[in-house]
């Protein structure tokens, strides 16, 4: 089942498994971050200070002695602001970069220090004297829906009537499950380098996913035009969302420093402050009700997701809508009604984390599937065979039609290729004679749209260079964090020109180069820039083309490029060679491309639309093992097949689903974030907090790919795989609650995720012992 695409004589990059760009240079440690750049002469260090509490009001700030201390260059307060103090992603919030009167988040930051080093800037900030008024905290979902406060509106979409579906169904359930939040952890943390250049221009360094973002965030911040900053990075030590919006505070502070001293300046932040200071994924309280026959057939369907959004809005509109979006997954609800509850919290805002709120969404609904299996004492796969979307039911609740699905068959195949029925009596039997290590097996799958909900986001641009000696320099407004973008899109250019990928170079994201961009996320920054990239090429290609028809004699259409070589009728010349002349005949090798996804629209009051292009589908069968007494958990087998489309690179689609697969694992298992009353986090660190490591690995691990050519019109007919897979090991998470429910049949498992060993146990317990 592995996909081994053909490759056609005139495809020379396509849908070859080539190694990333920077792998060797990753493992050599000479893979330049921007905390490796050599630091220009005078660079100054910029350390944040956070609040000591999570809500209330500033009534003083003596920074005397900061100011005073060895080796302070500046102090920066919200007074130090020349244009607007917020750093918001969003229009109608206001989400301030210095703390000016109020405290909405224990760690917000309050002022900064400029230093000659990190660690003088940091010794000075004990030195701070800061009086507050502290009012009570709202940490939880829970509270702020007692207190009723919200960061923007409930908001809520479906169809049908399914408060008379309910009534009417055989068998009825109501319940919920609590979806835990997630540390981004990447390997590289926030960061930035801003450099003062005359007349108030600005050039900024930024590990982000979202350069454009960056600059005008900056431009705001420093009351300048958006022209007057550029921004730029090469690559990201990983994102995953935690880049997107909230790597621009920490630009905006550098800059601020570099502006108010004239000197450049960096701002890193320390790990636990990072912890601290930054969003992470949005956690909820998910309600439901759900109604459905004896067969397990889902009629009426009603569910509440509840999120913990902190202290302001960020990106939680598309976040929570996305959740909304996924609450189906690959399932036709009948008559539903979806809702979300967006909570103010006095917690750091939550943002985009990959997958936007998709996964927390599939959770809601695989946990209902797992429960109606367990009410009606049947297979949960047959459950979710018979609840898929199939001719006649093939309308989700937001109104797009499911056009390419392919679920059933993918499934089936796994089905098959992992052995899970075989392997499902082999539980049960091994269940009936271990009394404290109980095995559980459960197959889940995915459905995840793929476009930028909001709608404008669904356009790239490229700016391609062909020089006289037929290199290729490549440049387009996707960024880099380890997934392998860059390397794909410049496949897909030397492609265009049939020759290898050793002759583009590949160029660090800037603002300069290719304006507007929207942020590498949403698992489209292949189809977007990927696209953009080749429009731009062919537009290179066609004047190199109508050159050479000309020099020989023949139509431009006739005329190929193969193989490192441009072929003419009976004339063959080398692309370099080609390039030179094109340049003395003075034909322009340079060309912009730009892309906008088609077909997609969305009208939000109507809650109405197709806001997705296409849909990409997997399936993941996991079994585990747990100790009864402990509850500790082990993850034994995984099988995954995944669709990718006509994959681009086979070998970094699959890294992606196992690296994918792995850190949803740990979102699910292992990585609980904990909050104190007081608002702290109190997971801030390495040492507790627990993300995957290497023995965490499945020992059989086996993924697949599907092949699956991609029915829409996309660069290479591929599909996109930078978030589906991380909703695959939601399969472990169902296989854990199977084990638990092997201790008694038909009682529900009350299991939250993540499903640490505390967790385990107390499902055990509720279900040993029921109230």
């Amino acid at each position: 089942m592995l996909h081994k695409p053909a490759i056609s004589p005139d495809t020379a990059s396509v849908s070859q498994a080539l190694p990333h760009d920077s792998a060797t240079r990753h493992v050599a440690g000479a893979a330049f971050y921007i905390d490796d750049v050599l630091e220009p002469a005078g660079t100054l260090h910029v350390v944040p200070v956070g609040a000591t509490i999570a809500a209330g009001e500033i009534l003083a700030m003596d920074l005397d002695a900061v100011r005073m201390a060895p080796g302070v260059v500046a102090v920066l307060t919200a007074a130090d602001v020349p244009g607007k103090n917020d750093v918001s992603p969003v229009p109608f919030d206001v989400d301030p970069c210095l703390a000016e009167e109020r405290i909405e988040f224990h760690s917000q930051v309050v002022f900064c220090i400029v230093g000659r080093t990190r660690d003088e800037a940091r010794r000075a900030g004990l030195l701070a004297r800061i009086t507050y008024e502290e009012a009570a905290p709202i940490v939880s979902v829970d509270e702020a829906l007692d207190h009723g406060g919200e960061v923007m509106p409930d908001y809520a979409f479906g169809q049908g009537d399914p408060e008379a579906a309910l009534d009417k169904a055989e068998h009825r359930l109501q319940g919920s499950i609590r979806v835990g939040g997630q540390e981004h952890f990447y390997l590289e943390g926030q960061v930035a380098l801003a450099s003062p250049g005359e007349a108030g221009d600005m050039h900024v360094l930024s590990s982000t996913q979202h350069p454009s973002e960056v600059q005008h965030v900056v431009a705001r911040v420093l009351g300048v035009p958006d022209a007057a900053v550029e921004c730029a990075v090469r690559r990201m030590g990983g994102g995953f969302g935690g880049k997107e919006s909230q790597a621009s505070q920490w630009a905006a502070l550098a800059a601020l420093a570099a502006r108010v001293t004239g000197k450049p300046c960096k701002l890193r932040l320390d790990r636990d402050d990072d912890m601290a200071m930054t969003g992470k994924r949005h956690d909820f309280l998910v309600n439901y009700d759900v109604g459905f026959d004896d067969e397990g057939v889902i009629g009426g369907y009603d569910i509440t997701y509840a999120a913990r959004c902190g202290y302001s809005a960020d990106l939680s509109l598309g976040i929570c809508d996305r959740t909304m979006f996924h609450a189906d997954n690959a399932y036709f609800l009948g008559d539903c009604r979806i809702a979300t509850r967006r909570m103010k919290t006095n917690t750091v805002s939550n943002t985009a984390f990959r997958g936007f709120g998709g996964p927390q969404g599939m959770m809601g609904i695989e946990r209902v599937i797992d429960a109606v299996a367990w009410r009606l004492g049947r297979d949960p796969l047959d459950v979710r065979k018979a609840n898929f979307y199939a001719p006649g039911r093939d309308v989700t609740p937001f109104g797009q039609t499911v056009e390419d699905n392919v679920m059933l068959d993918l499934v089936e195949a796994l089905e098959k290729s992992s052995e899970y029925r075989v392997r499902r009596r082999q539980v049960a039997a091994f269940n009936e004679t271990s009394a404290i290590l109980k095995k559980g097996i459960a197959l889940t799958p995915v459905k995840f749209g793929i476009s930028f909900t909001l709608i404008h986001l669904n356009q790239a641009g490229a700016l391609v260079h062909v020089y006289s000696d037929g290199s290729v320099h490549l440049n387009h407004g996707g960024t880099e964090m380890g997934q392998g973008l860059y390397q794909k899109v410049a496949q897909v250019t030397a492609d265009v020109f049939g020759i290898g990928v050793d002759r583009v170079k590949i160029m660090a994201t800037s603002t300069a180069k290719v304006p507007n961009t929207s942020p590498t996320a949403a698992s489209s920054g292949t189809d977007l820039n990927g696209m953009a990239a080749r429009i731009a090429a062919r537009a290179i290609r066609d004047r190199m083309a109508a050159f050479a028809a000309g020099e020989f004699g023949v139509a431009a259409e006739s005329v190929e490029f193969r193989g490192g070589h441009v072929m003419a009728g009976d004339k063959k010349i080398d692309f370099n060679e080609l390039a030179r002349q094109c340049v003395l005949a003075r034909i322009s090798l340079s060309s912009t491309g730009y892309y906008r996804t088609p077909k997609i629209h969305w009208d939000r009051p109507a809650g109405r639309g197709r806001p997705f292009l296409y849909f990409a589908y997997g399936a993941s069968c996991s079994e585990v093992t747990i100790d009864a007494l402990t509850g500790e958990m082990k993850v034994d087998r995984v099988d995954i097949l995944h669709d990718v489309g006509r994959s681009i690179n086979p070998a970094i689609d699959i890294g992606q689903i196992e690296g994918g697969f792995v850190q949803g694992m740990g979102w699910l298992t292992t990585e609980e974030l904990v909050f104190d009353s007081k608002g702290r986090l109190t997971t801030h660190a390495p040492s507790t907090y627990k993300i995957p490591t290497a023995g965490d690995i499945p020992a059989d691990f086996r993924v697949a790919l599907y092949d699956n050519q991609n029915r829409e019109d996309v660069v290479g007919r591929s599909k996109a795989v930078g978030e589906p897979p991380l909703m695959l090991p939601i399969s472990v998470f169902s296989a854990i609650a199977d084990a638990i429910h092997s201790l008694a049949p038909g009682a529900p498992v009350l299991l939250n995720a993540p499903a640490t060993p505390e967790e385990i146990l107390k499902a055990i317990k509720a279900i040993m012992r029921p109230s």
